[in-house]
């Protein structure tokens, strides 16, 4: 508890995601800019904490991602100059103002086509471990640091944007990275179906993924969930996930499977038996793609599908969380 705790946080920024969550129709709708307040406010808090804690803000945007503010970034001239007022505290309403600003100004520039594209998540992640890996790594050469002057760092996403298939491998990635380096990777789902690449993070790397139902107490959420350091948290009733989906994208159709075909070689992950892998340029035999063709399961028929036998349709099953690993290996 007395060491400092550096905080990158990562903002999911689609413009139509945060336009399907303000509707009306939702039993909870939550707009981007009650979302924005409660984030400055859940920020200041975790600045507040500790007079050591650091912070920096990633802005993940339809195809590119932006660092939005950090605490390396605030001079003492800005803040001297930030215009007074008696109703707030100078270096909150200066963090306010930095990222509302810098929100705006990337909104702005987009057009409508670059809004409907996929949000650079990778982007703001990779850019975000890079962050906390120069700041808690002294440069080369340099004189050793007090270990206990170091930070202890720690990513928080809020998203909003489902599952972008493509990116499994580089989500992996960063994952691996987060990994190395000690970092947690706390996930809050504001809106949308749970995600399964950013359950795996959560999951893998220490940290909690909560998805939000009622997001009228999003605040709430954050101030009880996130502020905590991970080192605290085990005195703490920090809700987290009881099931995990282990579901991975196959290489070849970057679509997420049940059941899948992993090379023996380079573990690369396909929907159906190759005769070549595509990745390391393996063969394989053609007894073993025969044997593994006929262990696949039937298609479901249309008594057991979403038809009965009069046509009239079934209801289907709601989609839950699993726990299914890859059950195939070509070898």
């Amino acid at each position: 508890m007395d060491k400092a705790s550096h905080l990158s946080l990562i903002l999911d920024l689609s413009p139509s995601q945060w336009h399907l969550s303000a509707e009306s129709s939702n039993a909870y709708p939550l707009s981007f800019k009650t979302f924005l307040s409660h984030v400055l406010t859940f920020v200041n808090s975790h600045v507040a904490s500790k007079h050591e804690n650091t912070l920096a803000v990633f802005g993940a945007l339809p195809r590119k991602s932006v660092l939005l503010y950090s605490t390396e970034t605030v001079a003492e001239d800005d803040l001297a100059t930030s215009v007074a007022d008696s109703n707030s505290y100078r270096p909150f309403r200066l963090v306010d103002s930095t990222i509302a600003e810098a929100i705006n100004k990337e909104l702005d520039m987009l057009d409508d086509l670059e809004a409907e594209a996929p949000i650079a998540l990778v982007g703001a992640l990779t850019k975000a471990l890079c962050y906390i890996n120069r700041i808690t790594h002294p440069p080369s050469g340099g004189a050793p640091e007090d270990p206990a002057a170091l930070v202890s760092p720690r990513i928080l996403i809020l998203s909003v944007s489902p599952d972008l298939s493509t990116s499994y491998i580089p989500v992996m990635n960063s994952i691996f990275s987060a990994q190395k380096l000690k970092i947690a990777i706390d996930v809050c789902k504001v809106y949308g179906t749970d995600t399964v690449f950013l359950q795996q993070a959560a999951h893998l790397t220490g940290g909690s993924y909560i998805y939000l139902e009622r997001r009228d107490a999003f605040l709430q959420y954050l101030i009880m969930s996130f502020l905590p350091p991970p080192s605290i948290r085990d005195v703490l009733a920090v809700p987290k996930q009881d099931k995990v989906d282990f579901r991975a994208a196959c290489f070849c159709h970057k679509n997420i499977i049940d059941i899948g075909f992993v090379c023996s070689v380079c573990l690369s992950i396909f929907c159906a038996p190759v005769p070549v892998c595509t990745t390391c340029r393996t063969k394989f035999p053609i007894k073993t793609l025969q044997r593994l063709n006929a262990s696949r399961p039937a298609p479901p028929t249309p008594s057991n599908g979403s038809a009965s036998a009069n046509g009239t349709p079934r209801p289907t099953p709601p989609a839950g969380r699993q726990n299914t690993p890859l059950s195939a290996s070509l070898r």
